[in-house]
């Protein structure tokens, strides 16, 4: 009796076993090159935006505080015309400041999210991957830097239905968001560093709110420089928030602004903010 005739071997496992059976299992080339930092700096700030898909509530009570000063404080002031404003209504002159206020606001608390990740294991599992500690900075910044951009988005559109002059040109408005985002991107660096430094959530909660107001009244966000005194005025120009706002008003209201150095001084900001973070990150999760 014949044998039945065996059957043909397919192509595809004639070529595993012409190269082994590490064809079969072999990994995904890792990125190379320029391109690793990048990637897991967005890997790392949609990680952080996920969590806004499960809690919005954030978004809507932070838009309450900068609808109340355009409100209320900027309209009563309006009215009393007792700040210097270039010709412009105040209301027109503070949104801007408000925008600014309301994205930092937002990110110089950051800091107190990467200390809950220590006490809940996160950062520690963070911080063995291969993943450096300058894109887990950088990631969390620049989600800072969306949330805030979301906030501003709130803020414009209060702005607008209150009857503020501003501009709809697409490329100034993409300057606005480079604007907001690279300011964000400090002052969560900024949260991170002190948080890196303090180790503890109410020391970072006190110090955090014990800088937040004078950052806002030693800048330019409600006032002109022309009116501050000497001290203040000095104050004011070390202050990064003062660039970001007269950024932004120069480019939502056409005033006269010094749009190089303006963002010349927060790229330089938001770079030494990285990397002072990044420097203390490890501290932070001993």
């Amino acid at each position: 009796m014949s044998e039945a005739p065996a059957a043909p071997r397919t192509a595809s496992a004639d070529r595993a076993r012409e190269h082994g059976i590490g064809l079969l299992v072999q990994p995904p080339q890792p990125r190379a090159g320029w391109r690793v930092l990048p990637a897991r700096v967005v890997a790392m700030c949609a990680v952080e935006l996920q969590k806004l898909r499960h809690d919005r509530t954030e978004l809507y009570t932070r838009a309450v505080q900068p609808a109340l000063w355009l409100l209320i404080f900027g309209q009563t002031f309006t009215r009393i015309k007792a700040i210097p404003t270039q010709g412009i209504p105040y209301i027109d002159y503070l949104a801007p400041g408000i925008i600014a206020q309301s994205a930092m606001f937002i990110a110089i608390f950051y800091g107190i999210q990467i200390i809950w990740e220590r006490d809940a294991g996160i950062l520690n599992k963070l911080l063995v991957t291969p993943t450096p500690r300058s894109a887990l900075i950088t990631g969390k910044a620049f989600a800072a830097g969306v949330k805030s951009l979301i906030q501003a988005v709130v803020v414009i559109v209060i702005a607008a239905l209150l009857g503020v002059a501003l501009t709809w040109n697409p490329l100034e408005l993409l300057g606005v968001a480079t604007a907001v985002i690279l300011g964000s991107v400090f002052f969560s660096c900024l949260s991170m560093t002190i948080a890196g430094i303090v180790l503890s959530r109410d020391r970072l909660m006190g110090i955090g709110q014990a800088i937040t107001m004078p950052l806002f009244f030693g800048s330019n966000a409600l006032y002109p420089l022309s009116v501050m005194p000497g001290w203040l005025r000095t104050v004011s120009k070390v202050n990064p928030l003062s660039y970001q706002v007269d950024a932004l008003r120069g480019l939502l209201l056409g005033t006269p602004a010094h749009l190089a150095l303006d963002f010349a001084v927060l790229l330089v900001a938001a770079a030494l903010g990285i990397a002072a973070a990044s420097s203390l990150l490890g501290r932070l999760a001993r």
